[in-house]
């Protein structure tokens, strides 16, 4: 697996996450993909890097889906963290 597939995905799984119209959501997807992928960024094994790709590929789906949902039941009034994040 090469190593551009893997930060292709980050990217992707980043950008997504960034899409939900939630803060809470969305600073919390974006930490845990950060987290998970700097700590299995050692990982040399080609099976186990398989199933991590897997899963995030999976996860990917999940947020994209999560994305959609949470855009049909969003507010319209920004949190306080959103309003002073924007100044």
């Amino acid at each position: 697996m090469p190593w551009s597939e893997a930060v292709i995905l980050y990217r992707q799984l980043l950008k997504d996450a960034n899409k939900f119209p939630a803060y809470m959501y969305r600073t919390y997807a974006m930490r845990r993909i950060r987290d998970g992928f700097r700590q299995n960024q050692h990982i040399k094994d080609p099976q186990e890097v398989s199933k991590l790709m897997t899963a995030a590929r999976e996860s990917l789906g999940v947020i994209q889906r999560q994305v959609v949902i949470g855009r049909m039941y969003s507010t319209s009034q920004p949190t306080i963290v959103e309003v002073l994040n924007r100044k």
